[in-house]
């Protein structure tokens, strides 16, 4: 066969990093799906849940921020504050250099409510990868850190 075939049949580069990324993006939709399963026992929607993580790690946090953070529309988020903060999970303050700003913050309890979850998340993922061999939990290990800077570039 001629090199110039052979060549031919081999995929480029870009298009094995789009397959991989596809492969990638396929998976993280996956796990984030059956780790949402366990939020069910918040009693919070997923809407509400992702906020008050922004707020948590991210806050306190103006309402501009969060909307932006969470890609949605102000109005958006100003019911969604309501709705934490009518349950106790977040208050508003004004901004200690310019009152006429109100920052977001979590209070204790939606802290708790939050960390829970995040265990009750992390206990699921670590029963499913306990359950790896040796040398596939090594070589996620090794995989996560690959990951976390993928997920950091911009």
């Amino acid at each position: 066969m001629p090199a110039s075939r052979a060549r031919a049949r081999r995929p480029a580069a870009s298009d094995k990093n789009h397959e991989l990324a596809d492969r990638l993006h396929s998976v993280a939709i996956h796990l984030l799906r059956r780790l949402r399963r366990e939020d069910d026992a918040s009693g919070l929607p997923a809407p509400q849940l992702s906020a008050l993580s922004v707020i948590v790690f991210g806050g306190p946090i103006t309402l501009g921020a969060l909307a932006t953070a969470e890609q949605v529309r102000p109005p958006t988020v100003t019911r969604l504050v309501a709705t934490l903060e009518a349950d106790g999970l977040v208050r508003r303050e004004p901004d200690a250099e310019d009152g006429r700003i109100v920052r977001v913050r979590a209070t204790a309890r939606g802290t708790r409510l939050l960390l829970e979850g995040r265990r009750r998340r992390v206990a699921s993922l670590a029963d499913s990868v306990g359950k790896l061999s040796a040398a596939d939990r090594g070589a996620l290990a090794l995989a996560v850190p690959i990951l976390e800077r993928v997920a950091r570039a911009t």
